[in-house]
């Protein structure tokens, strides 16, 4: 048997998460309204995380997903060295993104597989606490004072990146 054999899923993903590192990050959390301006939440150069979960994820998966994500080596030292987000230590932005959860039929994306919004948004809660908790015990984070930022789940959100290359990765759970 060879090795790529190894990497083949042999069920349906029960996650997404989509990393793009970014020199800077800006997401809408609340619209405008009449009475107000829309209020955004924005990051230095870190990482940008779009989260999404599939029908059957659980909890179980929440703490690898984040492990993963904060100690991926993408990001590039001062002295040129590929290292993860945690090492930099660089800003987190993360955004619920439903979309990754899509499947193409004809011409028409569905969404079918989509867990279902309240357990979606208790598992995006988990995410993003526990996220936030590895980052600020990390000795680099506090020094450093970088911080981990959110979206709101299940909302519509203006977003804006700048990045210094379109190195976007796909890990499934």
């Amino acid at each position: 048997m060879d090795s790529s054999s190894d990497f083949i899923m042999t069920s349906s993903p029960k996650a997404r998460i989509l990393l793009q590192q970014c020199l800077s990050a800006r997401l809408q959390v609340e619209p405008p309204t009449d009475q107000k301006e829309g209020v955004f939440v924005e990051i230095g150069r870190g990482l940008v995380l779009y989260v999404c979960f599939l029908k059957g994820a659980s909890s179980d998966v929440v703490n690898k997903m984040v492990k993963e994500a904060l100690n991926t080596k993408l990001s590039t030292s001062a002295d040129g060295k590929l290292c993860s987000i945690l090492e930099l230590p660089g800003d987190v932005l993360i955004i619920p993104q439903a979309t990754l959860g899509g499947c193409l039929k004809g011409k028409s994306m569905q969404y079918h597989r989509n867990i279902a919004k309240e357990d979606g948004l208790e598992l995006y809660k988990q995410f993003t606490t526990f996220c936030e908790e590895t980052v600020q015990s990390n000795e680099k984070s506090k020094e450093s004072g970088r911080v981990v930022k959110w979206g709101t789940y299940g909302n519509v959100q203006v977003f804006r990146c700048d990045t210094n290359g379109p190195y976007s990765h796909l890990l499934e759970y």
